[in-house]
Order: C-alpha cells, then structure tokens, then sequence
C-alpha cells in the first residue's frame, strides 16, 4: 500500500500474521480478535448490511464522523467473526477513499488463504467487498 502511515493498522495486523508460519497460530490471533470484536446495535442485523456468499451470517455497517468510517459488525461463526474483526479494526477510522482504495493483495500477505478453507477465505474477501462497497456508497451519495 502506497501510504504506509494511512494503512498503519491493517498493515500491524498483516505484520502480524505474516510473522507467524504456524497455521494454528494464525488462527489462535483470529480466534482473539473476535472474541474482542464489539457488540454491534441490533439495528445493524438487517438486510442491506448481510455480506452475501458467506456460509455463516455476516452483518456489517459503516458510520461516519467528520470524514471518518467507523465500523461495526456480526457474525455467528467464531473464525468469521476473527475475520471481519480483523477488518474493522484495519479499516477502522480511514476515509471511504482510503477504504475504497484499499488493495485486497494484502489478504495474500496475511497467508491465511492456505489455513482457512475455500469457503472462508471467499468470505473473508466479501466482507472486504462489502465494506468497500458501504465506503463507495458515502462518496457518491
């Protein structure tokens, strides 16, 4: 990513990952940062919020304040929600620019595509897609 001060909180988070080769590991950090993850609003849990082609429920919404996105979420899936917890908080407090502009490379870097199965890494990157789509959605309304 070209700004590396910007990105800083994802790119702690890939760093993170990336330092680890144990696949169990990985998942251990997963596992932590969803059980950190917030409760959201129950408003949250509506449709236009649900990450489609997840196999588990996943809700997502952004808000914004004084040009910043912040973010809350749900999922009933433990391994999910450790993935979508960890975009919020790399995603938290950037611009809908910034988000939008986010290269999805750095799922790469993370190396998790070779611990979570086919279907959870194609969720991973819809959460990622929904979240840059709710970004997209402040620039052009």
């Amino acid at each position: 990513m070209e700004n590396r001060s910007t990105y800083a909180n994802l790119l702690n988070l890939v760093e993170k990952l990336k330092n680890s080769d144990d696949p169990k590991r990985k998942y251990e950090f997963i596992l932590w940062l969803g059980k950190k993850l917030k409760v959201p609003n129950r408003s949250i849990l509506i449709p236009e919020n649900k990450v489609e082609g997840c196999v588990s429920e996943v809700f997502v919404k952004a808000s914004i304040e004084e040009g910043k996105l912040y973010w809350e979420g749900y999922s009933d899936a433990l391994i999910t929600k450790g993935l979508l917890a960890f975009l919020i908080n790399g995603l938290n407090e950037l611009t809908p620019k910034e988000v939008v502009n986010v290269n999805n490379q750095f799922i790469e870097e993370t190396g998790l595509r070779t611990s979570l199965t086919p279907s959870r890494a194609n969720g991973f990157l819809n959460i990622l897609l929904k979240m840059k789509s709710q970004a997209n959605d402040f620039l052009s309304g």
